[in-house]
């Protein structure tokens, strides 16, 4: 291991997280009684202008008045580059001691949530609040990609990084078809077989910008968490979406409808066979240190430091879906 250490962020049940419009107020209660980890009452693409200023009064009112129970709440904000940030920031932390995260989205460069944390410590300093907000950040754009790793180390705030995989295609002239969806011409033909058939193999076309992001996130001790996948009628191709992240190390990822919430919280929760895997990993270490064996083996396969700790981890993980 390095000599240099990196503090983890706090830890949060990220599996699921789920986008609400702050226009709606009878889809904020709803969501206030789902079974998603983590709710986002949206103030930016899921609101129109006219309605930005209704939406944050809505926002505040659900967040004082609704039983939210153990969720981790977050706003989005509008971007830096709009004029209702700033009072999407003021209006909203100031009055919501029940607020956990504020989501920024469209970070490019580091000083964007410079910005953002200089409003919420003169907030929490006024407000004499205790509690610290967390920030997740959105990585959707060529130049958040382009700066992600610095961007990671940019606020003790900042908990969890989402790929933004909308605006990222938008971004960088992606032919994108569905949010979060493959591209037929995002392929690969094979070689002619001794009857001169070839076949068709698609590629996943957001693999490289969800892989640095996860890697970024890990380096720096944040959560990564996959976006949105647009078609709310294909449950198929959201859990396909949602197992390519977690086989990458992701944590979760974003419903942007009621209905994939139990598809994220399915694909993210540990299986039994996993969990059990990991226990007897650990079971022989120890009854390997206690007989002051050094390697180890378990069902024909030899378990070393690296195993351990995956091991740990994924029980981590099960435990604090238990809790």
């Amino acid at each position: 291991m390095s000599f240099t250490l990196i503090q983890q962020a706090k830890p949060r049940l990220h599996r699921s997280e789920l986008a609400v419009p702050g226009s709606n107020p009878t889809f904020m209660e709803k969501s206030a009684s789902s079974a998603a980890d983590v709710i986002f009452l949206d103030l930016e693409d899921a609101v129109a202008p006219d309605d930005k200023e209704k939406a944050r009064t809505n926002i505040i009112q659900a967040l004082n008045d609704l039983d939210w129970g153990s969720k981790t709440m977050m706003i989005r904000i509008n971007g830096l580059d709009t004029h209702y940030m700033y009072r999407d920031v003021v209006d909203i932390v100031e009055a919501c001691p029940r607020l956990d995260m504020v989501l920024i989205p469209k970070v490019g460069v580091p000083a964007d949530v410079y910005a953002i944390d200089v409003l919420v410590t003169q907030i929490e300093q006024a407000k004499k609040r205790d509690k610290q907000i967390g920030f997740e950040v959105l990585i959707e754009t060529a130049l958040g990609m382009a700066n992600v790793e610095a961007i990671a180390q940019s606020s003790k705030r900042l908990e969890a990084m989402s790929f933004g995989v909308a605006d990222y295609a938008a971004s960088t002239r992606a032919r994108s078809t569905v949010i979060g969806g493959v591209n037929p011409d995002f392929s690969v033909l094979t070689d002619k077989d001794e009857a001169g058939n070839r076949q068709t193999h698609w590629q996943d076309p957001w693999l490289f910008a969800q892989n640095r992001m996860l890697v970024a996130c890990r380096a720096y001790g944040l959560r990564p968490i996959d976006g949105p996948f647009g078609d709310f009628s294909d449950p198929d191709g959201y859990r396909s979406a949602a197992r390519r992240c977690a086989a990458l190390g992701f944590e979760g990822k974003w419903a942007i409808h009621p209905s994939q919430i139990d598809l994220a919280n399915e694909v993210f929760t540990p299986s039994e066979a996993e969990v059990t895997k990991a226990r007897r990993i650990l079971e022989a270490m120890e009854e390997a240190a206690k007989a002051g064996r050094g390697a180890v083996s378990l069902d024909g396969r030899l378990i070393d430091i690296a195993s351990i700790r995956m091991a740990e981890a994924l029980i981590e993980k099960a435990n604090a879906m238990k809790a």
